[in-house]
């Protein structure tokens, strides 16, 4: 697991290669300064250069999953873009590998979710705002749409193996609780909406332009990808939640 490859990086650190690892930096006299040469930044921590490794690593599984699912993927495609030796110094094998693209992939929806402002306005505001963000992420992000896709065809086995995702997924439950609890009181949505009810149906309608785009424009002719297409879409699939959840007189 993820925590492993941390205790395991950190008990081999002094083994990465040299290239894996930044050279130490003298600090600039003031001679060079005044002669202007560039001053050079200052060197990474261990942390932070382990950080980095591990983010090129799984920026460059991520592509080949997404292209290839878990069975397709091969570590010596994903090692011709970093190296085979720096993988397995962090990850025991391509499965494990597959989890941490995973969870990063999570990780990063629910971070963006928590980066919306959901105070200011009323809640029905709010909520458009995190509706319309939902959208707009989902499309800038296919990557983690394919991978949900890829892993329910594997009946989210490896994602049951990632033990701190169903709290960290919760963030957004969290989040949607509160816009009800505020629209309730604010008179304007109806009582007793279901917060995981809600986030289902949210996703499910930011999701579909995004799996279905190909078919869809194949079939009906309509390009789902260009800016005023999403905006167009972000804006009705807020109109469709809105009037879903506000109360009827």
């Amino acid at each position: 697991m993820r925590g492993q490859a941390d205790a395991r990086a950190i008990a081999q650190e002094s083994s990465l290669p040299e290239d894996d690892a930044p050279a130490s930096r003298a600090p600039a006299s003031r001679a060079d300064a005044a002669a202007g040469t560039a001053v050079k930044p200052p060197r990474r921590s261990r942390a932070e250069t382990r950080e980095a490794a591990i983010n090129q690593i799984v920026d460059i599984a991520t592509h080949e999953f997404v292209e290839k699912g878990l069975a397709g993927a091969r570590i010596d495609e994903i090692a011709g873009k970093a190296t085979k030796r720096k993988i397995y110094y962090y990850f025991d094998g391509k499965e494990e590998l597959y989890r941490a693209v995973l969870e990063r992939a999570y990780r990063r929806v629910r971070d963006s979710e928590a980066q919306v402002d959901i105070t200011s306005g009323t809640a029905e505001q709010a909520l458009r705002r995190l509706i319309e963000h939902d959208v707009h992420y989902h499309a800038r992000h296919p990557e983690l749409v394919r991978l949900v896709m890829n892993e329910n065809i594997h009946h989210a086995q490896h994602l049951k193996q990632i033990a701190a995702l169903p709290s960290r997924n919760h963030s957004v439950i969290d989040i949607l609780q509160q816009l009800i609890s505020r629209g309730e009181a604010e008179g304007s949505f109806r009582p007793g909406i279901d917060p995981v009810d809600l986030h289902f149906n949210m996703t499910a309608l930011a999701f579909y332009n995004v799996s279905n785009q190909f078919t869809f424009a194949h079939n009906f002719g309509v390009d789902m990808t260009s800016d005023s297409a999403l905006a167009h879409r972000a804006s009705q699939v807020a109109d469709i939640i809105i009037a879903w959840v506000t109360r009827k007189d």
